[in-house]
């Protein structure tokens, strides 16, 4: 029975995987603290920078995308791209409040708690 060559199979030990569940913890500190700082650019580059690098490891080491061949990368991509377009086509309607030729009348409807006693 031939052999196949083109298998690439990674063994990992466990203080590899130990070793990627410290630095995700640390990442988890990071994300944490970084609100705590009280600058709104600090808050917003560590949560999006936290969660972009903790999806990249954890895809790469427990999805083994890094071995998987390119056209799942490829795909992975696209879908990703799709997703800052649709983000970038409805953020101008739903973040604002206010348009150039319109205005949101939405009002969140009260919960029916008052405050005063």
């Amino acid at each position: 029975m031939p052999q196949h060559s083109h298998a690439i199979v990674h063994r990992h030990g466990q203080t590899h995987y130990v070793r990627i569940w410290a630095i995700l913890c640390a990442l988890l500190a990071v994300s944490v603290a970084g609100p705590m700082v009280g600058i709104r650019f600090v808050t917003v580059v560590t949560a999006f920078g936290v969660a972009i690098v903790k999806a990249y490891i954890v895809c790469s080491h427990f999805m083994h995308l890094n071995i998987e061949k390119k056209f799942v990368v490829y795909i992975l991509g696209a879908m990703l791209a799709f997703m800052i377009v649709f983000f970038s086509g409805v953020a101008p309607d739903v973040l604002e409040h206010e348009g150039q030729q319109w205005q949101k009348t939405y009002v969140e409807p009260s919960t029916g708690v008052s405050t005063e006693h």
